[in-house]
């Protein structure tokens, strides 16, 4: 069965003229229509009468030309179509006059108001602001998505959130080929988030490795690139992309304490033990060397003991003064 191809509509850029000299002309037009009124109601003639009839319907419907005029500020779009077809994307800042049934167009702003997205720690709700403008941003926004519980590469279940920056690239794909631009790149953002998170442990041993807790820019990287390609068809670029929370779930948060305080008291007594170790045998050395004592086998083994004890014990050392032989 062949498919029908999907319509991709490409932005264009709409050369429109200086909206200031329009609205001049248009107001200009409004004092001539109101003098041709009282002039013509003035007079009795046929051109009169028929200037006043010109000058009151101009009037009536003088005003439509100034729904052409469009101000755009800095870092600002706005997506204009013309019964219901596509007509370009005005992006420079300034004055412009288009036509005054053109539309704009911003999927994430409803009928009555735009919507926003407001993070919560539980879920992430669309609320509405309190302004009319469908006006698109170009600016960098944040995405700051709610916790996600995932497990990680060897099972563990974690708690993980991800803060995006991005910006709109493309105003025709992030208005047309998408139902709303900002609610698509959080539900991508957070099915990415799932998708690195599995890929890695939470941390890793000595043996090395990478983790999501001791690789935060291997990670970060491959969450921007595969967050890139998903929002790519809506006209988004991601600037990055960055865990911002990560913990165990608190269902082993205990358990895996305990466990990273077995591995680092384990590490510490390695480390003591082989400092230990030679410290002990520079004493013997040094004892042979200056013929400080002769000792036969059984009086160092005797000596290492209890230099061991002393220096791998976790608490002082109490001396016992021999004052007889040591034979």
């Amino acid at each position: 069965m062949k498919k029908n191809p999907v319509n991709v509509i490409e932005e264009k850029e709409l050369n429109a003229p200086n909206g200031l000299a329009m609205a001049f002309l248009t107001v200009i037009l409004y004092i001539a229509a109101i003098a041709g009124t009282i002039i013509g109601g003035s007079e009795n003639t046929t051109y009169s009468g028929l200037l006043m009839v010109v000058s009151l319907i101009w009037l009536f419907v003088g005003w439509i030309p100034f729904l052409g005029i469009k101000v755009i500020r800095p870092n600002e779009a706005l997506v204009l179509t013309l019964f219901g077809k596509y007509t370009g994307t005005l992006k420079k800042e300034g004055i412009f006059y288009v036509d005054p049934f053109s539309t704009a167009v911003n999927p994430a702003v409803s009928a009555e108001a735009p919507a926003t997205v407001s993070v919560s720690e539980n879920k992430t709700e669309v609320k509405a602001a309190q302004t009319f403008s469908k006006k698109l941003s170009l600016k960098a926004m944040t995405l700051n998505n709610r916790k996600q519980k995932i497990n990680d590469k060897d099972g563990n279940p974690v708690e993980v959130s991800i803060v995006v920056i991005w910006k709109i690239a493309n105003t025709a794909k992030a208005v047309f080929n998408v139902d709303n631009y900002q609610e698509y790149i959080s539900i991508q953002a957070d099915s990415t988030l799932r998708d690195v998170a599995i890929l890695y442990p939470y941390d890793v041993g000595n043996d090395g490795g990478s983790s999501l807790r001791g690789s935060s820019a291997e990670v970060a990287q491959k969450l921007k690139e595969q967050l890139q390609t998903r929002v790519e068809n809506a006209g988004l670029e991601v600037i990055e992309a960055r865990i911002t929370h990560l913990a165990y779930a608190p269902e082993i948060a205990a358990a895996m304490l305990q466990r990273q305080q077995a591995a680092a008291i384990i590490e510490a007594r390695q480390k003591i033990v082989d400092g230990a170790v030679g410290m002990v045998e520079m004493a013997l050395e040094r004892i042979t060397e200056n013929n400080v004592c002769d000792l036969d086998d059984e009086r160092k083994a005797q000596m290492v003991s209890n230099l061991l004890v002393v220096l791998c014990g976790n608490k002082d050392a109490q001396p016992i003064v021999n004052s007889g032989s040591i034979y």
